[in-house]
């Protein structure tokens, strides 16, 4: 029997194309019990859901598409939506197998549903997973469209259980050929009235994190301190920006670009800046002699083996997921005398952005600012600092505590959209939806 899961997406792609599969779904049957496949031979795809306890956690539904033109595999991975629609960006990455593929999807949009649910949104979580390398040179502009408006028609499939938006890989040009086939969508570009690349707000929000922190180790402010920045793209460049105007006395930077530096350089002269050139998965820069380390590349990277070697006081970053295994990571941070601020807890201004952008615009809106502020008790730093003076005061790690207080508040009821995504999902099942790009039967 094929291991499904150890193929590479490519491998995978052939294997479906085989099986005369165009597209399928892997969903939480809640009166079984179990993972149901929409194909008797994705069944091993649903046992490994089902029997993962780490990142599966009863998503109410996996979706995913080989793109007709593109040949592009292409998912949406949505985990729970008693607060309404799930909503989350989506990543266009290399994975190296199905299982990485899966994992990633599942982690992203679980880790959506407790980053909407703290921000006090009416969204529930979601995240779009597509696997580079699955079609033809993306470098091609004209090929690079086609992909994002076959993901925009794969959104209107699906019938607004998922919202998508921007992420990693994805650009404001992506996501405008997404709008093209869909309205299922966020981050459209200005010219066409939406709210563009959240990353800039999404920066400002781990800086007061990040001062959250310094607050509650009695450390003062970000002046003069020392920044190890992970990633210096669209997220990590207006974080330098915002470091800068707050006066950190130096950033150490690494990206895989080459071009960054000069750019960084350019864009904030008198900046004592350093940038190391590194390799895609090398993370030593979490080692640097720093006040703080900010991952804001790609998670999964603070582990036994990364842990140990970092020196930083504060763990605050941007980037989603950073824990390899959420548990036993938080709490060796902990052991190592590192504190760890928990990226749903300070990194949700992009989403912020994301679900303002359909109730219009107001100039220095309050209804967004407030939750960089300092009195709103929901706002980044006041309920920052509330998490981690409850795990002060009973010894959890904060990681723990603003866990238990997102699923709290995830499995409250829209007022008048609860858990819609779902039953969104049950007319999908019902309705035959893999079915209406192959022939194969459903199990």
């Amino acid at each position: 029997m094929t291991d499904l899961a150890g193929l590479s997406p490519s491998a995978f792609t052939g294997f479906l194309g085989k099986a005369g599969i165009r597209r399928f779904f892997l969903v939480w049957d809640e009166e079984r019990g179990e993972v149901r496949a929409s194909h008797p031979q994705l069944a091993p795809l649903a046992r490994l859901l089902g029997n993962d306890r780490r990142d599966f956690d009863r998503h109410e539904g996996f979706f995913v598409q080989v793109a007709p033109e593109t040949g592009v595999l292409q998912g949406a991975s949505v985990h729970r939506t008693c607060r309404g629609q799930a909503a989350g960006g989506v990543r266009f990455w290399r994975y190296d197998t199905i299982e990485e593929y899966l994992r990633d999807g599942l982690r992203l949009a679980r880790g959506m549903t407790h980053k909407n649910a703290l921000a006090g949104l009416w969204w529930g979580g979601g995240k779009g997973v597509m696997a580079r390398g699955t079609g033809p040179d993306d470098s091609d502009p004209a090929v690079r469209r086609r992909v994002y408006e076959e993901y925009g028609e794969f959104m209107t499939s699906l019938r607004g259980c998922y919202v998508t938006a921007e992420d990693v890989g994805t650009s404001v040009e992506d996501m405008a050929a997404i709008f093209s086939k869909t309205r299922f969508t966020t981050c459209i570009p200005p010219s066409l009235g939406g709210s563009g690349n959240p990353s800039a707000p999404t920066a400002r929000g781990v800086v007061r994190g990040m001062e959250a922190a310094l607050h509650s180790l009695e450390m003062g402010d970000l002046k003069g301190k020392t920044v190890a920045v992970q990633g210096l793209g669209h997220v990590g460049e207006p974080l330098v920006g915002v470091l800068h105007e707050r006066g950190v006395g130096r950033v150490v930077g690494s990206d895989i670009d080459p071009g960054r530096e000069r750019t960084l350089r350019e864009r904030f002269p008198g900046l004592d800046l350093t940038v190391r050139v590194v390799e895609r998965g090398d993370n030593r820069l979490l080692g640097e002699e720093a006040d703080i380390v900010s991952p804001c590349a790609t998670g999964a990277i603070l582990g036994p083996e990364t842990i140990p070697r970092i020196r930083a006081r504060i763990v605050c970053g941007a980037a989603n997921n950073q824990l390899e295994d959420p548990e036993r990571d938080a709490a060796l941070l902990q052991e190592a005398g590192v504190l760890y601020m928990p990226d749903f807890l300070v990194n949700r201004m992009g989403i912020v952005n994301c679900a303002d952008e359909a109730s219009g615009y107001v100039d220095g809106d309050p209804a967004f600012e407030q939750h960089l502020g300092d009195t709103w008790d929901n706002g980044i730093y006041r309920l920052s600092l509330k998490v981690l003076e409850e795990a002060r005061h009973t010894g959890k790690t904060p990681a723990q505590v603003a866990l238990a207080l997102a699923e709290e508040r995830s499995f409250e009821a829209h007022p008048i959209h609860g858990h819609r995504g779902i039953r969104i999902i049950g007319s999908l099942v019902a309705s035959d939806w893999a079915r209406g790009a192959d022939d194969g039967p459903l199990a």
